[in-house]
């Protein structure tokens, strides 16, 4: 779960922890000293960030943003291979950051090297659309905002063929009905969601198709922990602790983590034996805290006889796809990836 950091800001969340005459507010959640929320309602983030790694950029991939929500101000990133000409019409796959719903965004290195990286590989379009962030903007915000962002790509296939100069000129040469979605950590928390909103078919967001989903160790919790949550708690940077603050400090006041944006399978969340789900594709490292639970999530899902794969990769933590999208651990999954996406594409 990497992240990134926005320039220091202070908000303060209306009716929340409102301070007392003459008290001074005090600190309830810290992120590593790098976000803050305090007993007032307000939050303090450091513009530091955290993990400087070089920013690829070279002649091999285009990319550009573009403001896909101007009531949030959100932007997305699109990436394409230098080499691809008007004659092709290349699939699209959307990425969404991880981050714990508050970190996170296209323009942090990581992400936009892993980005580069899938470009390459799939020769395909690359979407990577921020979202707005917690604890200023709880969940469901950043769900809204994934939809928000497919909704984007809607619109500009609605408008191929009638009006070009209203389409970016990048999206008229896609493919529209050979959509695929990727979500690393809290965003394949956010695919799950879009998989089941959209159902099979994704019909409402013709003329575009989603095709299948890739949830790379997506984040999720309950209140009933799992094996590999209670005899391994701790990897070499994440533990459980910190996977509960993050908890706290995106799910909607007052709720818990059976909440149905948190726990797919929890008490309230909706029964997904109805629900007709594209392919999905689960990935995991062997040595995650999550490794259980997402093994269970897979389990259940392929006893609903959905669509369902799910890849273990031996030994490794969270976070190795995104932190090191250049590795032979990288690459076998990119090619795990690529066979899903072939063998969804038709």
């Amino acid at each position: 779960m990497t992240f990134f950091l926005s320039t220091k800001q202070q908000q303060t969340f209306p009716g929340k922890c409102q301070k007392k005459m003459g008290s001074l507010p005090h600190v309830v959640e810290d992120c590593f000293g790098l976000l803050k929320l305090y007993s007032d309602g307000s939050i303090s983030r450091n513009p530091e960030v955290p993990c400087p790694t070089p920013l690829l950029d070279d002649d091999s991939v285009l990319y550009k943003d573009l403001l896909f929500d101007a009531n949030w101000n959100l932007h997305l990133r699109l990436y394409k291979p230098s080499s691809s000409t008007s004659l092709e019409k290349l699939p699209i796959l959307f990425y969404f950051h991880g981050g714990g719903f508050c970190f996170g965004s296209r323009t942090f290195p990581h992400f936009h090297n892993l980005c580069a990286r899938l470009t390459k590989a799939f020769n395909m379009l690359i979407v990577a659309p921020d979202h707005r962030l917690a604890p200023e903007h709880r969940l469901p915000a950043a769900s809204d905002d994934a939809c928000l962002a497919l909704k984007w790509l809607q619109g500009q296939a609605a408008m191929h063929g009638k009006n070009v100069e209203d389409v970016d000129t990048w999206l008229t040469g896609v493919d529209f009905d050979r959509v695929f979605v990727l979500g690393d950590s809290s965003g394949g928390n956010l695919a799950h969601h879009l998989a089941v909103k959209l159902k099979a078919g994704s019909m409402e967001l013709a003329p575009v198709r989603v095709r299948g989903y890739v949830l790379v160790a997506p984040f999720f919790g309950g209140s009933v922990r799992t094996k590999s949550e209670l005899e391994q708690p701790c990897e070499a940077f994440w533990n459980l602790e910190m996977y509960d603050r993050f908890w706290r400090l995106s799910i909607p006041v007052g709720s818990t983590l059976d909440d149905p944006l948190v726990n797919p399978f929890g008490p309230c969340s909706q029964n997904l034996a109805e629900v007709p789900l594209d392919p999905i594709l689960v990935v995991v490292g062997g040595g995650e805290i999550l490794r259980d639970r997402l093994e269970d999530y897979a389990t259940r899902l392929k006893q609903l006889r959905k669509k369902v794969e799910f890849v273990e990769v031996e030994g490794q933590q969270h976070g190795f796809f995104t932190d090191h999208p250049f590795s032979d651990v990288a690459e076998k999954v990119i090619q795990r990836i690529r066979d899903f996406i072939l063998d969804n594409s038709n």
